[in-house]
């Protein structure tokens, strides 16, 4: 079915509903409707027709028209097609009905809506803060267009998020922010009977960096992708090519040829030193370092051949609007297929060992369960998902660079537990191998670059997803004045995954909840922001990035 058949589809169920329904191409639909009928909209999609929902995105227009925007993304991955739905609100009165009753997966977006553009989500079963701190002043909204990038508000202690109270008789063991084995600042209260683990709550985004707000008020299109790889430290280059394709399609740009296989190459060698990586940190998880010594010492010839390729072992700096800036030349290639023999070989002992290891099996063999129900319900993503039955490849499903022309697997398995996760990612390098080796064999000559003559035209769109090694990022892009975006909304596969903790860790034992969470690969920002509970008064104080600096420095 085509983005314009499927467009009709909805023209006729919905009639005068739907104010305008334009399709981009065959993968691409864009609907224009009645804000009353959202909720009955987004049922249909995502309960009748089986599109599995994405993210959404707030967009202050009220310079424009007085309104906000509110679009709401799905994806019907059986057709290769991606549907935004838009939806006006007044500007004096932004509100609008919550669908997260009838599609769950939209939980955290819409209340990320309501704190960043201030459009509340009437209905929702939850409406705590998520993104905003909480010293965040109320009725401050970053992105809204009236307040300035690098606004240092004063703290409003009394506007904290309200905790989730655990079950009766059960009791909260809380990790984090910091905690050893997860690295990376998160909060998990953890509700607990016994050693059983019967619920969670949980509290991120410590150190949210305003790169969607950097991107439409600060820098300039081809800035943007240099900090698009920086959304995380791992996978970088996955957000940088997502965001490029959502430029190039909105603006028309037909990227060369070969720079579609060197950005398909480049994002392999990404899934493999992220593999790489991610299985020694489950290994350290776990208490079994042989497997982090080993696979760390595997993946830093790779590091060391991307520093040839790109100039850098990390955030390559290799894309911009219209192709990459660096080619992928005969005279590396022997290289390149030498180090991934060698990987190879040690990874095939690896993928051979682990499933035998008796002491493993007993840590992951049914742990961190999330039934292939649950897993379509929340929309997770990447081996997650595929680790749940979810058969989703982005690569596949919505081919992108040069994966049209390859031939690309989907490594599904269906225990749904951390297992299944692992073995995914086991079967994901080997195969990432074979496309680097296939692409590197088919890639034809030419430009990299693509010419581009004039400026991009204001009031364009178009969505793109890459599958990054934690599952499908996805970034829509609204052209702007002044060589910019208007608006730049990101989603990464975290995002999504973090939602199933709760029904990850159900069940478990409480000490087998570090290798849930790190079984799906998170990815959390860093922190610069603590909170200090006074044990005697249970007063809690949050200190600032100065009052931290300060602190440090006179002691």
């Amino acid at each position: 079915m085509t983005a314009q058949s499927f467009g009709d589809s909805l023209k006729n169920k919905f009639g005068d509903k739907l104010l305008e329904v334009e399709a981009a191409g065959v993968d691409q639909l864009y609907v224009r409707i009645v804000p009353e009928c959202l909720v009955e909209v987004a049922d249909y999609l995502y309960n009748d027709e089986g599109c599995r929902f994405v993210i959404n995105s707030g967009t202050d227009r009220r310079e424009h028209n007085g309104k906000f925007l509110i679009t709401h993304f799905f994806a019907q991955d059986e057709e290769n097609l991606y549907i935004a739905v838009h939806a006006e609100v007044d500007g004096n009165d932004p509100r609008i009905d919550s669908i997260t009753p009838v599609v769950p997966a939209a939980n955290w977006s819409e209340r990320e809506a309501r704190d960043m553009v201030g459009v509340a989500p009437e209905g929702h079963p939850d409406p705590r803060r998520l993104v905003l701190a909480d010293d965040w002043p109320e009725d401050l909204y970053p992105l809204r267009t009236d307040v300035e990038h690098g606004i240092k508000p004063e703290s409003c202690p009394d506007v904290a998020m309200p905790l989730v109270e655990p079950p009766e008789g059960a009791s909260v063991v809380p990790i984090g922010p910091y905690f050893p084995v997860l690295e990376e600042p998160a909060y998990f209260r953890i509700f607990v009977e016994g050693e059983t683990v019967v619920g969670a709550d949980y509290r991120g985004f410590y150190n949210h960096r305003g790169v969607e707000k950097l991107g439409c008020s600060v820098l300039t299109y081809n800035q943007i992708p240099f900090m698009a790889e920086r959304i995380c430290g791992i996978c970088g280059f996955v957000h940088s090519c997502s965001y490029c394709q959502a430029v190039e399609r909105a603006a028309g740009i037909e990227v060369p040829e070969r720079a579609e296989y060197v950005r398909t190459i480049m994002l392999e060698v990404e899934r493999v030193q992220s593999h790489l990586l991610w299985l020694g940190i489950a290994g350290h998880i776990i208490g079994f370092d042989t497997v982090l010594m080993q696979t760390w010492r595997m993946r830093e010839p790779l590091m060391w051949l991307c520093e040839r390729i790109t100039g850098n072992r990390k955030t390559y700096g290799m894309n911009l609007i219209g192709g990459v800036r660096r080619d992928i030349t005969a005279d590396v290639h022997g290289d390149i297929t030498d180090v991934l023999a060698k990987i190879e070989k040690e990874w095939r002992a690896l993928y051979d060992a682990i499933p035998g290891d008796p002491t493993l099996m007993a840590r992951l063999k049914g742990t961190g369960e999330l039934p292939e129900e649950k897993a379509r319900e929340l929309a997770v993503a990447g081996p997650t998902a595929r680790g749940s039955g979810v058969a989703i490849d982005v690569r596949v499903d919505h081919p992108y660079a040069a994966y049209d022309r390859l031939d690309v697997k989907k490594c599904v398995y269906d225990s749904c537990d951390n297992v299944a996760r692992v073995l995914v990612r086991l079967d994901e390098t080997l195969d990432a191998i074979d496309i680097i080796r296939q692409a590197l064999d088919d890639m034809p000559d030419g430009p990299i670059m693509a010419e581009i003559g004039e400026e991009i035209p204001a009031g364009l769109e178009a969505m793109s997803a890459v599958e990054a090694p934690r599952g499908e990022v996805f970034h829509w892009v609204l052209t702007g004045e002044e060589n910019r975006p208007e608006r730049w909304r990101v989603r990464a596969p975290t995002y999504a995954n973090l939602q199933a903790v709760p029904t990850m860790v159900t069940g478990d034992a409480l000490a087998d909840v570090p290798i849930d969470v790190g079984s799906f690969d998170p990815c959390f920002s860093c922190t610069e922001r603590m909170e200090v509970t006074d044990l005697k008064s249970g007063i809690i104080r949050v200190y600032t990035q100065d009052e931290v600096l300060a602190l440090r420095q006179s002691k």
